[in-house]
């Protein structure tokens, strides 16, 4: 690769090696890695046939730092998480503007999803579960949380969700991955209740305990989650906010994933995991109280690390 043709954007994360680079003149992307970003690359180029809003696949190969595929810029030059902390002003609630465009591009998605549903098989639930929760890492870390409690409430989500059809999801859905053309990074896709990528866009942003720099109000919420309730009406499936308990609980596990330090000297570290913990345990009383989780009610990363100091705890 020339360098002098791209610009490291970002190292790819979690289990995904590479990096993506943009072109200087900013109307391309590369993306590098290893087997993994075959499937990714495939899937994408499906994915726009099917009418997701995807960016078009322009090149595909192998090259001395391993496999990459090259996708058009036509989406939007910020994503709109960019345009959401450029539209703050001195304050904390996120644009209107940004929520509406967020609609826009999610409802085209939802409408893409409905209209091709899968056959995930007789465990597509299980596996759904265990691949957006990243369930084995977490039980891993935390063997302390794989109990039947937290089982128990698990098998009620897919039990809820079982009448939905089934698709093929994003599965890391968020202003981040959005631009105002469409939706890119499907690194992690694979076969989800419909609904489960957009339903959370919004309701994701607490498990970032504050740091993402902006928050939704409950009407935004609210006006969001309409709209594609009425997608998914038109399309002939429940509305998505009657499952948004289940679908939360899942992606707290998600939140959790990765998350268990290995050096006992990162206090740091080790605050933001148990930090993590406190949010999934917090969900999960909800979500067997109630039936949903209300996210909004999660303390902020400072809160929580004052509540520990003022308990005297570590």
């Amino acid at each position: 690769m020339d360098a002098t043709d791209w610009r490291l954007v970002k190292k790819r994360t979690a289990d995904a090696d590479g990096a993506v680079y943009v072109s200087v003149n900013g109307t391309r992307y590369r993306r590098t890695g290893g087997a993994a970003l075959r499937s990714e690359a495939a899937f994408q180029q499906m994915a726009a046939g099917l009418g997701y809003p995807v960016p078009q696949v322009l090149e595909c190969g192998e090259s001395s730092d391993g496999t990459f595929f090259v996708d058009e810029e036509s989406l939007g030059e910020q994503s709109l998480h960019e345009q959401a902390l450029a539209f703050l002003d001195g304050g904390r609630e996120l644009s209107d503007q940004v929520v509406d465009q967020l609609a826009e591009v999610s409802a085209r998605l939802l409408s893409a999803q409905a209209a091709h549903p899968v056959d995930g098989g007789p465990d597509a639930l299980r596996q759904w579960v265990e691949q957006a929760g990243w369930t084995h890492n977490v039980f891993a870390e935390n063997p302390d949380l794989d109990t039947p409690r937290t089982r128990a409430a698990l098998t009620r989500a897919t039990d809820e969700v079982s009448g939905m059809p089934l698709v093929w999801g994003h599965l890391d859905y968020g202003l981040p991955n959005v631009l105002t053309g469409g939706v890119i990074d499907w690194q992690h896709h694979g076969v989800t209740p419909l609904g489960y990528d957009v339903a959370l866009a919004l309701e994701v942003i607490p498990f970032k305990g504050g740091a993402k720099g902006y928050a939704a109000t409950s009407e935004q919420r609210d006006r969001y989650l309409a709209v594609l309730d009425s997608v998914a009406r038109s399309a002939g499936s429940p509305p998505l906010s009657l499952h948004l308990g289940a679908f939360l609980l899942v992606k707290s596990l998600f939140f959790l994933a990765l998350m268990r330090p290995t050096d006992p000297a990162r206090a740091d570290k080790h605050q933001k995991w148990q930090y993590r913990r406190h949010l999934l345990l917090k969900g999960l009383e909800q979500y067997e109280r109630t039936g949903n989780i209300d996210t909004a009610r999660f303390p902020t990363f400072e809160g929580f690390t004052a509540g520990q100091g003022a308990a005297g705890r570590p």
